[in-house]
């Protein structure tokens, strides 16, 4: 399976493989070569979500849907206004131009949590967008249980392992779509990383949010699959509580990548930026414990250092300075 826990030990051996290098290039060597691919994160500073996601995709080289079956996960916690859950501006959008760059189908796939996810998506009106932009709809509460692929527990900190759905884990091109906000029940923050937690069924959900181990292992969901592209809606945020209701801010900017890691490492600069609660203020991006557990995991850029943030017009590339400053504190 891509992006199984089994990967690590190979990942391992040749961050050793490497580091053995160092040594022997000495002062006038390459070992600039040796420096972590950078990770490109688009960045649109806007309010019009259908023109942000229109913008994003054309600063960003991502990998063609084209001929894909594609899964796309939005974020339906509830039905509350977003960034509770995906704008539905957001997600006909993405659907629009994973049409226009010829994908063979397109899926939604959500649990919601704790309302039921059927009654979440009939209150935002998913059902009707649906027929009218030609996409399917599968539901996490109703699946079969051959329809669970499950992760072992060793390795991780989850007691007895987790699952997640087939069509996640053996996707062609999978989407995802996340909100800029914090989690007051123990996640901290709530964007790509988290998004996970809703492909997992909802009985094994209690054992994580019950465990002090939530964050590290909100990031181990993240081994069973790997998003070909992320968009993170920071039109609005919430700076405090979270993940459903909390302190309101607009951020007036939406962020993209395929990177899960350096999407949520600018995310949490942009939370910074605006000024959130001590959980964000007080620690560093990549002493979070979500990113730091991810970075262990290979899941993404390693450092501040491995993020690059794109931009198209001067007032993004204010932001977008403003945010590298904030990235570059660690």
């Amino acid at each position: 399976m891509s992006g199984s826990p089994l990967d690590r030990r190979d990942f391992v051996r040749t961050v050793a493989a490497g580091l053995a290098v160092v040594p022997f290039l000495g002062s006038h060597g390459f070992a600039q070569n040796l420096l972590p691919r950078r990770r490109r994160v688009a960045l649109v500073r806007t309010s019009d979500r259908k023109r942000g996601v229109s913008e994003l995709l054309k600063l960003l080289d991502v990998r063609s849907p084209a001929g894909k079956r594609v899964v796309l996960k939005p974020n339906f916690n509830s039905a509350d206004d977003t960034p509770a859950s995906t704008h539905n501006d957001t997600l006909v959008q993405l659907v629009r131009e994973l049409q226009e760059r010829n994908a063979r189908s397109i899926t939604l796939g959500e649990s919601s949590g704790p309302p039921q996810t059927r009654g979440v998506m009939e209150r935002k009106g998913i059902f009707d967008l649906a027929r009218d932009h030609r996409f399917d709809i599968v539901d996490f509460e109703q699946i079969d249980d051959r329809d669970w692929v499950s992760i072992p527990a060793s390795g991780t900190n989850w007691p007895a392992g987790f699952a997640l759905p087939r069509l996640i884990t053996e996707s062609e091109y999978t989407v995802s779509t996340c909100c800029l906000k914090t989690h007051g029940a123990g996640g901290v923050f709530t964007m790509s990383l988290k998004l996970s937690v809703g492909l997992t069924p909802k009985t094994i959900r209690r054992t994580m949010h019950a465990s002090p181990n939530i964050r590290r292992m909100i990031a181990e969901l993240n081994t069973g699959y790997r998003p070909s592209l992320i968009v993170l809606d920071g039109v609005a945020a919430f700076t405090d509580g979270g993940p459903s209701r909390g302190e309101l801010k607009a951020g007036n900017v939406m962020i993209a990548g395929d990177d899960r890691v350096a999407v949520d490492a600018v995310g949490l600069a942009m939370l910074k930026l605006l000024g959130a609660n001590r959980a964000i203020m007080d620690r560093k991006i990549f002493e979070q414990e979500q990113i730091a557990r991810a970075v262990e995991l290979g899941l993404g850029a390693p450092g501040p250092d491995a993020i690059e943030i794109v931009t198209a017009d001067a007032d993004s590339r204010t932001c977008a300075d403003a945010l590298r400053g904030i990235l570059d504190q660690g």
